[in-house]
């Protein structure tokens, strides 16, 4: 970092020289790293580019419509371009799927069926999909209740796939097998797309009407392909991490093979209805923006979670990933091991925030999730996590996920400031 940046860190924000030459420093031995993301980037944008191209996006798919929303050109166009850059068959992509975890419940209930089984091969799924499945919450609708039976198979002790539990679970009923391709809330590193496609293939190899489908939420443009080109059959994530880049207000995304997508549309609307109606509000081109710049958003926050990653390592606190590790998700665990360095640390990248800086998260008990959570995001976005944030659940031994930023410059300033407040230097 140059003088006059550090100057007006320190005059303007208080920053010590010692968190900045500890963070300079270790941005320096991680340059290399940088390379190599920045050709993952560069690749996607022209990805990206090129799907625009191939669906003549026109300033034309930026206009409302109104009821029903039959014949809206901007959510077709929405769609196509989504499947093109996913290299999937179909996709929805609509606002009016309020986060990832509806996106995935709709993959799930879209396809399930009373009397299939399912299986999860990468352990438990995230906090908020268990009320989904029904692992939490019996009663309220879930697949569960519907007479959909559920298994899951844990990861061996380094983090990898346990084929062979996973060939002793599936059943001649098993219908689905799911991977959550990101951490979540565990201390694992994200599953990469070489274990993705062994997976995929694996699964299809015992049985090739196995549906495979991924949770993508936090991987998306982590690497040059995507889960729907190395087998996944189906695949969800949220518009308000990583393909919205910053910019969609709210909504999901499904894509992968046709006829499921088919089948989703059917439980997202009406059986007959499906993806003929739904309006689009006017995001069309909010959505449509921040795909066009997601490749570069998402490179700025891996880069942030490397950093974040080299500056706890070098201080003596277990990471996960390490910084050198290969990325297949933006988030960064940080083993902090007690419950005032978790609220510390969310306390100093709240005060890094755009928005809301002068709060100071608390946690609380929150919808979906079994412990209270404390969640730092002073985001453009209400919840937003590809903008800088930082969350964990007050749970021991008391990790605390780091993630996003519009810009590497601010996901490093959330470094900066959480290891600020944490006041160890």
């Amino acid at each position: 970092m140059n003088n006059n940046t550090n100057r007006l860190l320190i005059e303007e924000f208080g920053i010590s020289d010692k968190v900045l030459e500890l963070v300079d420093s270790c941005e320096q031995e991680i340059k290399p790293l940088f390379d190599e993301l920045d050709d993952i980037m560069t690749y996607n944008q022209y990805k990206v580019l090129d799907a625009f191209h191939k669906n003549n996006i026109s300033d034309r798919h930026f206009a409302w419509n109104t009821g029903y929303g039959y014949d809206d050109m901007g959510r077709d166009a929405t769609e196509r371009l989504f499947a093109d850059v996913f290299h999937a068959e179909a996709a929805l992509v609509r606002p009016i799927i309020v986060n990832g975890t509806h996106a995935l419940s709709l993959a799930l209930t879209g396809v399930l069926r009373p009397g299939d089984h399912m299986i999860y091969s990468t352990g438990g799924p995230y906090d908020t999909l268990e009320e989904t499945i029904g692992i939490r919450g019996k009663g309220k609708g879930t697949l569960m209740d519907y007479g959909v039976t559920y298994d899951q198979v844990e990861l061996t002790s380094d983090g990898s796939i346990d084929f062979d539990a996973l060939a002793k679970a599936i059943k001649p009923e098993t219908r689905m097998v799911c991977l959550q391709r990101s951490t979540g809330y565990g201390w694992r590193k994200a599953i990469t797309i070489e274990q993705i496609e062994e997976w995929a293939s694996f699964v299809h190899g015992i049985n090739p009407n196995l549906i495979c489908m991924v949770d993508n939420c936090y991987g998306e443009f982590l690497h040059t392909k995507e889960p729907t080109d190395v087998g996944a059959d189906i695949m969800a994530g949220s518009l308000i991490k990583n393909p919205g880049g910053g910019l969609a207000l709210t909504g999901g995304y499904i894509a992968g093979r046709e006829n499921l997508i088919e089948n989703v549309s059917y439980r997202m609307t009406t059986p007959g209805t499906a993806g003929e109606c739904g309006l689009t509000f006017g995001q069309t081109r909010t959505m449509l923006q921040g795909l066009f710049i997601a490749p570069k958003t998402v490179n700025g926050a891996v880069k942030g979670a490397v950093l974040c990653a080299k500056v706890f390592e070098k201080l003596g606190y277990d990471v996960c990933p390490g910084p050198s590790d290969k990325r297949s998700d933006i988030i960064q665990a940080i083993r902090l091991g007690t419950a005032e360095k978790v609220t510390a640390f969310c306390k100093g990248v709240q005060e890094a925030a755009p928005i809301d800086a002068n709060v100071t998260p608390v946690p609380i008990p929150t919808g979906g999730y079994e412990d209270p959570v404390i969640m730092a995001a002073g985001a453009f976005i209400q919840g937003s996590s590809i903008e800088l944030s930082a969350d964990a659940p007050m749970r021991e031994p008391y990790n605390v996920y780091f993630q996003g930023g519009l810009t590497y410059e601010h996901s490093k300033f959330g470094v900066i400031k959480a290891l600020d407040a944490l006041g160890i230097l």
